[in-house]
């Protein structure tokens, strides 16, 4: 075959056909294709789009240009999580120990942040002692004996998209949903688990801002799912304003330790055991309810041993910054807005993100606040609280934050769960 038909068939609106496919992706994974012809292809596909029955080809094609984990020798369900990204969006820390109390292994393979939106290993590195990288044999060992692995994801898994996503975040083609779908859902049924629940966010602090397109793009991963032999449901989620209370490194797995404790916000307590529901559903235990896990200490007694067979100390006190400063409430009343981007901006100039890959992050920087939308605050009182290793870096993060407090507006908050596709 040759590059410059399957271009030309795709920019003048034609369908690819399954060989076309298969040979463009194993092509350009090998070398044979070069950047600059994918380049284009990317293009005609980011204005052309993809019918279902070729998204579902491109993404098999992904899958097989690695390996497809086994994870049949657990002899256990499985199920595994992904959200779209957000800020102060720790879900998974204390979400896979407690699905794991629950009886269903998660073999969560999570990455690093990059811009506003932190990434859960990053968070969890901040553990003294604690380490993303787990080979096979642990990693397998792990899930057998702990329940939970959070862990970075090896080269062998969908290494397709790895040069893929590399190259669409230089030829402006991220914002496609049939790219964006296939690159997660390549990664994710790669993984091997039984049963998948997508956290698709929404809002100003998410990667789709609207939610109609949220909602396609739940619709779409969850149809690649589905044809790839993984149960699969998503959840639309605001984010609108951050979760929780705090934005960053240590602060969210300070957090993520007090909703296993069975205290922590609200919110990050009713989604994480909204998304253990389907999380067990999926995997066939919807007989159990995770809230009795949080209440009776098992999921972390799972935390704890998760924490320890990666090296780490679940008692080990957490990095402090050497700076803090305090961001008082602008007016009495009602909290009505907080704005989700402001926060996580604010947070990676205080050194809790990373513009390129290769940036090193501050476990110690981030942002928390004492009141969240819909609570009252006093003029002057302490809201938000700017956690820093450099002192230099407060005055850009407080200009991000101009205009993210609102009281007594007009605002009208989304509410935390959207809707559930798929199922």
């Amino acid at each position: 075959m040759d590059a410059i038909d399957v271009i030309h068939a795709k920019r003048d609106g034609a369908q690819l056909s399954d060989a076309q496919i298969r040979w463009v992706i194993d092509a350009y994974t090998n070398g044979s294709v070069p950047d600059e012809q994918m380049s284009a292809l990317l293009m005609a596909v980011f204005f052309r789009g993809m019918t279902a029955g070729e998204l579902a080809v491109w993404t098999r094609a992904m899958i097989e240009s690695g390996e497809r984990k086994d994870l049949s020798s657990l002899g256990r369900p499985t199920a595994d999580k992904h959200s779209t990204g957000g800020v102060g969006d720790k879900i998974t820390l204390p979400l896979a120990p407690l699905v794991a109390a629950c009886g269903v292994a998660v073999p969560q393979l999570s990455g690093r942040g990059q811009g506003h939106t932190g990434g859960t290993l990053d968070k969890l590195e901040s553990i003294p002692g604690w380490r993303a990288d787990v080979h096979e044999a642990a990693y397998l060992a792990q899930l057998r004996d702990v329940g939970a692995v959070i862990c970075a994801a090896g080269n062998d898994l969908a290494p397709a998209d790895k040069k893929l996503y590399a190259l669409r975040d230089v030829t402006g083609t991220v914002e496609s949903i049939p790219l964006i779908a296939s690159s997660i859902m390549s990664k994710k049924i790669a993984e091997g688990a039984d049963a998948l629940v997508l956290d698709v966010k929404t809002g100003s602090g998410a990667f789709m801002k609207d939610p109609d397109s949220s909602r396609e793009l739940a619709r779409t991963m969850v149809r690649l799912g589905e044809a790839a032999g993984v149960r699969t449901v998503a959840l639309v989620t605001a984010m609108d304003r951050p979760l929780g209370r705090a934005a960053g490194n240590a602060v969210e797995v300070a957090e993520a330790v007090e909703v296993l404790a069975g205290s922590g916000p609200s919110d990050v307590v009713e989604l994480t055991l909204a998304l253990a529901r389907e999380m067990l559903a999926a995997a066939g235990r919807s007989e159990v309810d995770p809230a009795d896990a949080l209440r009776d200490g098992r999921a972390m007694d799972v935390w704890r041993r998760m924490i320890t067979a990666q090296g780490g100390d679940p008692d080990a006190p957490l990095p402090q910054p050497a700076e803090k400063h305090v961001v008082p409430a602008p007016a009495t009343g009602t909290l009505t807005r907080l704005d989700a981007l402001a926060v996580g901006v604010a947070a990676w100039r205080l050194g809790a993100g990373r513009a390129r890959k290769e940036d090193p992050v501050s476990a110690a920087a981030g942002v928390t606040w004492t009141a969240t939308v819909g609570e009252q605050v006093t003029a002057g009182q302490p809201l938000l609280e700017l956690h820093t290793d450099d002192a230099v870096r407060i005055p850009r993060a407080l200009e991000a934050l101009e205009g993210a407090v609102g009281v007594d507006t007009d605002d009208r908050p989304l509410p935390l769960i959207l809707e559930r596709i798929g199922g």
